[in-house]
């Protein structure tokens, strides 16, 4: 066993104080998670960091800032989570990656905004995937980023001219795509159903460019029901709430694809909304598509939850409690 005589130290220093409070994201309480699952003890002031004891300890912090200084000279904005998912991955004797390969991938927004990145392994293989295949699957549970990631490549490669619109499509299962009926055009019909979609537009462009995006068509909401008869052809279609689709639905859907375009379909299986135990679309292309040239699949879980920390407890509760 370790005796007290054989703990050691090292010290790490960094160019400015500023520069060092932002591998740990200008929170000191997450240093805390480093000291608890590292077995060590850490003081920081200034532009440098002590870390005192066994050298195996002390090697594991020097891991963690190693793998946060390359994430963050590579453009990362560090997240007290990133932090975490350092130490987790140091810890690990299986985890593979580290902190630095999820930044890089670095999906641009609107001016003066962070670009978007990966925060969990998983999302870094779908944003591959994504770059990869023509059809893409993001499949789990809400708040993994299935839908975000996607919207933010499509915006990405729309911006670089990789596409020359965006299409962003849900089914309206609560309208029972019967629009006709409700106020207004058709925007304001479809607007409380496609609501998440319009949400994470106007967080990566802002409201404005968003705005200015919808009205020139580069970006185009709908109900998945005005995609019948279409061939979108250099379009980048992102199918949400995939799980809500009808076989047919899909199957139209996964068919209007024409040339130069690309689709990422999301969706969880355990939220299926359809009534009159009809057949979700989701499931039946999950079966049909895979080992399909082309066609990737992402699966997501718990882990993977990017909202607040207890939205993936709340998760794995309740699917102990229907299991």
């Amino acid at each position: 066993m370790p005796t007290e005589c054989e703990e050691s130290q090292i010290k790490l220093e960094f160019e400015t104080p500023r520069f060092l409070q932002s591998l740990f994201a200008h929170d000191e309480k997450v240093l805390k998670y480093l000291e608890e699952e590292a077995g060590v003890k850490i003081v920081t002031r200034d532009g440098w960091l002590l870390a005192r004891g066994y050298p195996e300890d002390c090697a594991i912090v020097e891991q963690v800032f190693g793998d946060l200084e390359e994430a963050r000279r590579n453009g990362g904005e560090i997240t007290p989570r990133d932090f975490r998912t350092a130490v987790d991955i140091a810890l690990s004797e299986d985890e593979e990656g580290s902190v630095s390969d999820l930044v890089s991938v670095q999906l641009v927004g609107a001016r003066g905004r962070k670009p978007v990145v990966a925060r969990t392994r998983n999302q870094l293989e779908y944003l591959n995937a994504m770059q990869k295949n023509e059809v893409v699957f993001g499949l789990g549970p809400a708040g993994t980023g299935k839908t975000y990631l996607a919207v933010a490549m499509a915006l990405h490669m729309l911006k670089n001219k990789e596409v020359n619109r965006v299409v962003l499509t849900r089914p309206a299962v609560e309208a029972g795509e019967a629009l006709g009926f409700l106020p207004g055009d058709m925007r304001d019909k479809v607007a409380p159903y496609l609501r998440p979609l319009y949400d994470a537009i106007d967080d990566m462009l802002g409201f404005e460019e968003g705005d200015k995006r919808l009205e020139d068509g580069s970006i185009e909401i709908a109900p998945l029901a005005y995609m019948r008869g279409r061939t979108l052809s250099k379009s980048f279609v992102i199918l949400d709430e995939a799980q809500n689709t009808t076989r047919e639905q899909m199957f139209m859907a996964l068919t209007r694809l024409g040339e130069g375009s690309r689709c990422v379909v999301t969706g969880d299986s355990s939220q299926i909304d359809l009534k009159e135990h009809r057949t979700s679309g989701l499931l039946e292309a999950e079966n049909a598509l895979k080992g399909v040239k082309g066609v990737g699949f992402n699966y997501f879980d718990t882990d993977d939850v990017v909202r607040h920390a207890v939205v993936g407890r709340i998760i794995e509760a309740y699917n102990k409690e229907r299991s």
